[in-house]
C-alpha cells in the first residue's frame, strides 16, 4: 500500500535547532508539499486557511489557523493561492505591513494579465515586501524529492533584505536560488514555466518543413514520374524508401546549419572590426538553438541507420536480387567483379559509419551531465573540431554515394536533380567558407578581434601594428 508523505512525521520535527516560523497561505497540493519540505528542514510551519481545521492531508507537526491568526505568527508568509483569490488580502493590510510576502503563483497563459501576479500582490498590500519565488518548482518534485530537473529557483523583489531571506530558505531546501533583480522581472519568471520547449520550436519546425519538402520532392521524382512515364506503381516507396532518403538529407542540412551561424558571426566580426557590436536578433536566436538543431539532426541520422538496417529483409530488395540471379542463370553469364565499384561501396559505408559515430559522440557531449565534467577547451574541441570533421565525413559520404550519377542526364526526372544533390548545397557552402576562414591572413585578424582588438580604436590599432612589426 502506498503511503501518503503528508502523514509521515518529519525527521527534524523535534530537532533542537529549529528555524524561524514560516506561514503558508493555502492548503492545496503545492502549499502542503512546500510546508512538509520546510518542516523536514527545521522550519516551524503554520498554515493560514479559510477553514481553520486540521485535516489528514496536513503534515503532522504543523497547525492550521485563520489567515489573520497565522499571519500574526510569522514574518515570512508564502502565498500559495491563485491570483483570483488575492482579494481577501486587502482585509489583512495592517497585519501584513512590513512582512515578507512570497508569491509562488503561475498563470494559465503567457502574459495573461497586464501586470505580473507579484506586482498585483504588491499593489493590493503596499506595506508588504513582496518577493517572487518557487513558481518553477512543482508540488510533485517537492513530494518525491526528485529535484534534479527543477533545482533552480528564480527569485526577484524590490527589497534586498527580504529577497535574501527567501534565498536563504531556498538554499536550506537544497535548491539553487537565482537572483533575477527587482520585481519587474516577475513577469518573465511567471512566463517561464508556461513556455513549451522554447529553444526547440525553431529546430523542430525547420526539421518538419525540410522533411515535408523533401518527402514531396522525392514523391514526385520516384513515385509519380515512373507511374506517368513508365506505368510503374512504386507507391510502396512511401513507407521505407522515401523516408530513408529524407532522413539523411535533413540530418545533413541540420548539421550544416549548426555551424553556419558561427561562420556568419565571424564574417560580421571581420566586417565590423570588433566583437563588441551586437549581432542581429535572428542570428542571436539561431546561435542559441544550435544544440537543439544538432540533437534533432542526430535523431534523423539515427532513423536513417534504422531504415538502412531493414533494407536486406524488404520484399522488394529480395525480389530484385532473385530476379537478377535468375536472369544470370538463364543467360549463362556472370558479371565480373568491378574493383572500382568495390572501393566506392566500401568507402561510402566507411564514411557513413565514421560520420555517425562522431555524430553520436557530439550528441553525448552536449548532455549537461557530460558537458559539466569537461573544461571549456575540451568541450570546444569536441563541438567545434570534431563537429566540422563530422560534417566533412557526412558530406563525403553523400558525395561518394552520388559518384558519377551527378552527370547522368537520365536521373534528372522532369529536370529535377536527385534530392541528395540538393542536400549538399548548404554543407558545401559551410565547408568552403570555413576553409577560407582558416587561412592565416584571415584567421589571425579574427583571433585578434575576438581577443578584444578593435579596428576603429586608435590604441588597439597601434598595439596591433606594433605586434605585427615585432612578429615580422
Amino acid at each position: 500500500m502506498e503511503k501518503n508523505s503528508s502523514n509521515m512525521i518529519p525527521l527534524t520535527e523535534n530537532s533542537p535547532d529549529k528555524k524561524e516560523m514560516v506561514c503558508i497561505f493555502g492548503t492545496g497540493d503545492f502549499g502542503r508539499s512546500l510546508g512538509y519540505k520546510m518542516l523536514q528542514c527545521g522550519y516551524s510551519i503554520v498554515f493560514g486557511s479559510r477553514n481553520a481545521q486540521t485535516s489528514s492531508l496536513i503534515p503532522k507537526g504543523t497547525e492550521v489557523l485563520s489567515h489573520r491568526e497565522a499571519a500574526q505568527k510569522a514574518d515570512i508568509i508564502i502565498v500559495a493561492i491563485q491570483r483570483q483569490h488575492y482579494n481577501f488580502l486587502t482585509e489583512l493590510t495592517e497585519v501584513l505591513h512590513g512582512k515578507v510576502l512570497v508569491d509562488v503563483s503561475n498563470n494559465l497563459k503567457i502574459n495573461q494579465y497586464p501586470e505580473s501576479n507579484a506586482e498585483y500582490l504588491a499593489q493590493l498590500v503596499p506595506g508588504a515586501k513582496v518577493v517572487k519565488a518557487f513558481n518553477t518548482v512543482s508540488a510533485w518534485a517537492l513530494q518525491s524529492g526528485t529535484l534534479d530537473a527543477s533545482r533552480q529557483v528564480f527569485v526577484c523583489g524590490d527589497d534586498n533584505k527580504a529577497k535574501q531571506m527567501v534565498m536563504d530558505i531556498v538554499r536550506t531546501l537544497g535548491l539553487t536560488p537565482l537572483d533575477q533583480g527587482s520585481l519587474l522581472a516577475a513577469r518573465e519568471i511567471e512566463n517561464y514555466p508556461l513556455q513549451l520547449f522554447p529553444m526547440w520550436k525553431f529546430p523542430i519546425y525547420l526539421a518538419i518543413g525540410l522533411s515535408a519538402f523533401f518527402f514531396f520532392y522525392s514523391l514526385i521524382r520516384d513515385v509519380i514520374y515512373p507511374y506517368i512515364h513508365e506505368n510503374k506503381d512504386l507507391s510502396f516507396f512511401i513507407v521505407i524508401s522515401i523516408p530513408n532518403r529524407v532522413c539523411p538529407i535533413v540530418a545533413l542540412i541540420l548539421l550544416a546549419l549548426v555551424y553556419l551561424p558561427g561562420i556568419i558571426a565571424a564574417i560580421l566580426q571581420l566586417h565590423r572590426g570588433t566583437k563588441y557590436s551586437r549581432f542581429p536578433d535572428w542570428l542571436d536566436k539561431w546561435m542559441l538553438c544550435r544544440k537543439q538543431l544538432g540533437l534533432v539532426a542526430l535523431v534523423f541520422a539515427f532513423l536513417h541507420v534504422l531504415y538502412t538496417l531493414v533494407i536486406p529483409i524488404r520484399y522488394y530488395v529480395r525480389w530484385r536480387l532473385n530476379v537478377y540471379v535468375i536472369s544470370q542463370i538463364k543467360d549463362n553469364r556472370t558479371d565480373p567483379f568491378n574493383n572500382t565499384n568495390g572501393w566506392i561501396s566500401d568507402s561510402y559505408l566507411a564514411l557513413g559509419i565514421l560520420g555517425f559515430f562522431l555524430f553520436v559522440l557530439l550528441g553525448i557531449t552536449s548532455l549537461p551531465s557530460v558537458s559539466n565534467s569537461v573544461n571549456w577547451r575540451e568541450f570546444r574541441f569536441v563541438q567545434s573540431k570534431l563537429g566540422y570533421l563530422t560534417l566533412i565525413l557526412c558530406t563525403a559520404h553523400t558525395l561518394v554515394y552520388g559518384g558519377k550519377r551527378f552527370l547522368n542526364p537520365s536521373l534528372y526526372r522532369w529536370y529535377l536533380p536527385a534530392a541528395y544533390m540538393l542536400s549538399l548545397i548548404v554543407p558545401c557552402i559551410v565547408l568552403a567558407i570555413k576553409f577560407v576562414l582558416i587561412f592565416p591572413c584571415i584567421d589571425q585578424p579574427l583571433t585578434q578581434i575576438r581577443q578584444g582588438w578593435e579596428r576603429n580604436s586608435k590604441g588597439s590599432k597601434q598595439s596591433y601594428c606594433n605586434d605585427s612589426k615585432s612578429a615580422v
